[in-house]
């Protein structure tokens, strides 16, 4: 696939993770408006020190968020491997960041890569927040809320990718956040 490449001009398109880091802050901060306020309005019964109190629930969230964070990156790697195989798709942690990524070191259409970037906003913060909302369940709601926030980047690097071309060819940038663009 690499070969397809060759003869093409290449873009690098890069976002800031400190930059990336306050825009997850105002999302968090939209997201907790958009889904806490409906959640209040329609479960308005439940007193928060009720909502807040359970620390079974609090240490269950807890531990949901962790594994969440680990779900987050193998849906980035389960849904590009769809359109680019397994071996194409590697795993770790920028530790300087504390930030945990998924790579695909295979090039791919913008739509596939778009997807991939945003699916673990919709299956674990969109999701889960508009059913804890559906339900009154707190806990989901603010575990949807955590996850809108925490696919800030990925919603950055979407956002980015619509302004290219449809016909261009991304590729995973093997060490920043984000990908070359080859045209």
């Amino acid at each position: 696939m690499m070969e397809e490449l060759e003869g093409k001009s290449r873009r690098k398109v890069a976002i800031d993770i400190v930059k990336a880091n306050w825009f997850a802050i105002g999302l968090f901060l939209a997201a907790a408006v958009v889904f806490l306020i409906p959640y209040f309005l329609i479960w308005h019964d439940a007193p928060l020190n009720r909502l807040l109190g359970y620390r079974v629930n609090n240490l269950v969230l807890f531990i949901a968020i962790l594994v969440g964070i680990v779900v987050h990156e193998l849906i980035h790697g389960i849904t590009w491997a769809c359109h680019t195989g397994w071996r194409s798709i590697s795993f770790g942690v920028m530790w300087k960041l504390l930030t945990p990524y998924c790579h695909c070191d295979r090039p791919m259409g913008i739509r596939p890569y778009i997807l991939g970037a945003l699916m673990p906003c919709i299956v674990l913060g969109l999701l889960p927040a508009i059913a804890g909302v559906v339900i009154g369940s707190f806990p989901l709601t603010a575990f949807g809320i955590f996850f809108i926030a925490a696919a800030a980047g990925d919603l950055w690097m979407a956002w980015l990718l619509t302004k290219e071309k449809a016909d261009s060819m991304i590729l995973d940038h093997p060490n920043e956040a984000g990908f070359y663009v080859y045209e």
